[in-house]
């Protein structure tokens, strides 16, 4: 990595700008944020934020939604975690924590006006972002995920093939999934084929 990188890297595993946030949740943790990128990548994986088991692992997606999430897009983990070709970078790069009843905190805001323009900045050769969810998709669409993620994820034809937006590979989309065959029948295969054509690519000008 260059200089520049490794110094990006420093400033946001250094970052504590949410600490009193985070103590004040049901979790009390402390900021550990998961860094999973470098200049080289083709592809973009935005996502939400750490869940509790990527707090304590340290690395994304180490979680059932991981597993979906990799199911979708077709590709192991060898591939998947090769941060020279895909880029993990989610709105907010530490566990939010849970409130008081359990839920999943959303991924602070201030943390994408601080670290994601410098960051996006830093990956020059993307040629695919795979926009994760409401919070992605609003910063990577703009105006044209206003309408949710539904929505969006429905309209998907209308940024590809440089940017796919999926729902969240959680469980609690389960529903969704089987009320929408679509996704899987025609989303995916599409995603897919381009997530391949990036991935050679690369491979060959590597």
């Amino acid at each position: 990595m260059s200089e520049k990188v490794d110094s990006l890297h420093a400033r946001i595993r250094s970052c504590r700008h949410c600490a009193d946030r985070f103590a004040r949740t049901a979790t009390a943790h402390a900021p550990r944020p998961v860094i999973w990128f470098q200049p080289s990548a083709r592809v973009l994986i935005a996502g939400q934020a750490p869940g509790l088991r990527v707090h304590q692992s340290g690395r994304p997606f180490t979680d059932p939604s991981g597993d979906r999430l990799r199911k979708w897009l077709g590709i192991d983990s060898d591939t998947f975690y090769d941060q020279r070709r895909i880029a993990i970078v989610p709105m907010a790069f530490c566990f939010p924590g849970y409130d008081d009843a359990g839920s999943d905190l959303p991924p602070p805001a201030a943390c994408a006006r601080l670290w994601r323009a410098q960051v996006i900045d830093s990956l020059p050769h993307l040629r695919l972002i795979i926009a994760v969810g409401a919070h992605a998709q609003r910063w990577h669409l703009g105006q044209a995920a206003r309408a949710g993620v539904a929505r969006t994820v429905a309209a998907w034809r209308d940024h590809a093939p440089s940017i796919f937006p999926l729902p969240h590979p959680s469980w609690r989309n389960t529903a969704w999934l089987k009320r929408n065959p679509w996704f899987e029948a025609e989303l995916l295969p599409v995603l897919r084929a381009r997530l391949n054509e990036v991935l050679n690519d690369d491979a060959d000008t590597a």
